[in-house]
């Protein structure tokens, strides 16, 4: 697949007294560090899968990049976090910042802690204090069917959805639609060209799919209107980069983890020398960065280490899904080398997912998701979305993104707020609400159920102003809050006439992110209808 090309010439904009908008280039983010396993798709493709996005070493996380492993990454290394300095660039005038995703090196592995997510994880299956030496989720009814990309640059929706298939069996048996994520994500790239898990998630989250593979065949290149979600994704973590013990954690709890590598193949027919054929065993060692997306479903700690063409220090290999059809390696699957340069360094899991019925009401402006990122140059931020009920309904949760390790979080409800003058003159949220407070180990979107004992109340009438307010704090961070922006390269549509959104550093003070930054914030309500 075609490594997407980058437009982008760096700029910094700085205004004394107002926002700083750092724009390095660099899609989706627009500035800082963007995951490097951005664009994927279907492998390095030997064309230009790796051109643009060669330099997107730096940003470990890397995006994926998978079959856009080009798409420009490269410009996301000068992106990286010591970017963050960018935000020092109006440190200290109280005003806020803005710039791309800042996470995009791997999560550092953390011992003996878990994934903590505010008490929303779903745990149906336990898993045991020690690993087993192997494990593969083809014994165990827990792997989906084998697919097959064909031509296109949709490994990232793929791997996307097969593990979100993987999430839910033996229990529930799914065949999702990929062409339907790949053609109505909302951004304006063609299949052709790659794309990454942030596309993924924005499109889970603002629950426009899943759907059915049967209601939108794939590689027709034509998506039927009017298709509703079969299941509702609340919950996605990002797994710390070559944590193996957390990744096989997560593959026994969850089915599977979508995770990147760097191939220059890009279909069963291709050969490489990193690819032994007749032990289907792959190790890629060097310093190019992923650009192609697969599922991982177990491991071996014990497969030879002869079996791979690459020299390396020891056994041990994760069994992982491709979508290269079943005529690629052991009908579908490989083994990748625990000493491959890239596997498991960017990783997700579909922690949260729940029947469409959970919920009646997804309150929302952030359809594209978590582009960027804004602060006041600390690791704290006060935002806020103001919505207006469309009838008698209950407020249940709130939905946004912890955009590092280790973030803590208050949850305040303001029942009818006032209009945006009594907002900014700093009355609007004095009669807010802890309705929920908490820390969550790992970045990734969380949904926090709201209490329902709280001052305030829950229940809203037809037609009532409400906010949900959240004080979030993500060490070593200078902008915490998630948002969506138009980076200005054409890459996707951002509408931000129809939010409501606030920023303030203090709780006390706020501005209207609309208007001063051209962003909606990433903040969702999520309300049950009463009788």
């Amino acid at each position: 697949m075609k490594a997407g090309k980058w437009l982008g010439t760096a700029a910094i904009l700085v205004l004394t007294g107002t926002a700083v908008l750092w724009i390095n280039g660099r899609w989706p983010t627009g500035g800082f560090r963007v995951p490097e396993w951005a664009f994927t798709g279907t492998g390095e493709n030997g064309r230009d899968a790796g051109k643009g996005s060669a330099d997107q070493g730096d940003a470990e996380r890397d995006n994926a990049d998978r079959d856009n492993a080009d798409r420009g990454d490269a410009d996301q290394g000068n992106a990286d976090r010591g970017n963050a300095d960018q935000n020092d660039v109006a440190q200290g005038n109280g005003n806020a910042e803005m710039g791309g995703r800042e996470f995009n090196r791997p999560l550092e592995p953390e011992t003996g802690r878990g994934g903590g997510n505010g008490g929303a994880e779903q745990a149906e299956n336990p898993v045991p204090e020690v690993l087993p030496v192997a494990y593969d989720g083809r014994t165990t009814g827990r792997a989906p069917s084998i697919k097959n990309q064909g031509s296109l640059g949709t490994c990232w929706a793929f791997a996307s959805l097969m593990a979100l298939e993987a999430r839910l069996l033996p229990n529930e048996v799914y065949d999702f639609s990929e062409d339907h994520m790949s053609l109505n994500n909302g951004f304006c790239i063609p299949q052709s060209d790659g794309g990454e898990y942030t596309m993924s998630m924005a499109y889970l989250l603002s629950w426009k799919g899943p759907v059915l593979e049967a209601d939108d065949p794939y590689g027709d290149g034509v998506s039927p209107e009017g298709l509703k979600a079969v299941k509702h994704v609340q919950g996605v973590e990002l797994v710390p980069g070559k944590d193996y013990e957390k990744i096989k954690r997560a593959i026994l709890q969850y089915g599977g983890v979508q995770s990147s590598l760097y191939t220059s193949m890009t279909d069963e027919e291709s050969q490489s020398v990193h690819y032994n054929e007749k032990k289907y065993a792959y190790c890629y060692i060097g310093s190019q960065p992923p650009n192609h997306d697969s599922v991982i479903i177990g491991w071996d700690d014990e497969y030879p280490r002869e079996n791979f063409n690459a020299e390396v220090n020891g056994d041990g290999a994760f069994i992982c899904m491709n979508s290269w059809g079943d005529g690629f390696g052991d009908d579908g699957y490989f083994y990748v080398s625990y000493y491959d340069s890239n596997i498991g360094l960017n990783n997700i899991i579909y922690t949260d997912v729940e029947d469409p019925d959970r919920y009646d009401h997804n309150y929302q402006t952030d359809l594209r998701g978590w582009v960027g990122q804004l602060g006041y140059g600390s690791d704290t931020v006060w935002f806020s979305n103001v919505y207006e009920a469309q009838g008698k309904e209950t407020l249940e949760a709130a939905g946004f993104y912890a955009t590092d390790r280790h973030s803590s979080y208050e949850v305040y409800v303001v029942k009818n707020i006032g209009d945006e003058e009594s907002i900014k003159a700093g009355n609007g949220f004095k009669n807010r609400e802890l309705a929920a407070s908490g820390s969550l180990d790992y970045a990734g979107f969380y949904t926090i159920p709201l209490k329902t004992d709280t001052r305030a109340g829950v229940d809203l009438e037809p037609g009532e102003r409400f906010a949900v307010l959240v004080k979030l704090t993500t060490p070593d961070s200078v902008h915490p809050a998630a948002i969506e922006y138009d980076a200005g390269d054409g890459k996707t549509i951002v509408d931000i006439s129809d939010g409501e959104g606030y920023i303030s550093p203090d709780g006390a003070n706020f501005t209207r992110v609309e208007e001063e930054q051209k962003c909606n914030l990433c903040l969702k309500a999520y309300t049950t209808d009463r009788k």
